[in-house]
């Protein structure tokens, strides 16, 4: 069992940067890579990004170049820093554990969330 808890969410204007957090718990050498996503009202999910325990990483077109995934393994946190916000990335951000399939992923296990707020 893997449990993560998101944090760092909140409210920016348009241009500026968030930096999400995920701390994760549990048997969490296991897992075989670390993601994220997220979910609009109305909307469907969005993976944004993943980070294989190889090293590779895998980004959504939607946030290539503004997005960057990474891991303090000493500290046993993900991260995703978010530069250049829009409104479009107004969302509930997940992280998630475990990939399952091929892009866009399933999870075994994801966070309660974190909401982000963009506005102009």
């Amino acid at each position: 069992q893997v449990h993560v808890v998101e944090s760092g969410g909140g409210s920016v204007q348009v241009g500026g940067s968030l930096r999400l957090s995920c701390s994760a718990s549990g048997y969490i050498y296991s897992v075989n890579c670390w993601g994220w996503f997220r979910q609009a009202p109305g909307k469907g999910r969005e993976d944004l990004a993943a980070k294989h325990n190889d090293g590779g990483t895998r980004y959504a077109d939607s946030v290539k170049g503004r997005f960057t995934i990474s891991q303090d393994n000493a500290k046993n946190t993900l991260f995703l820093q978010m530069n250049s916000l829009k409104p479009e990335d107004t969302a509930m951000y997940y992280c998630a554990a475990e990939c399952e399939g091929s892009w866009p992923y399933r999870y075994k296990y994801w966070g309660q969330g974190t909401q982000v707020t963009v506005s102009s």
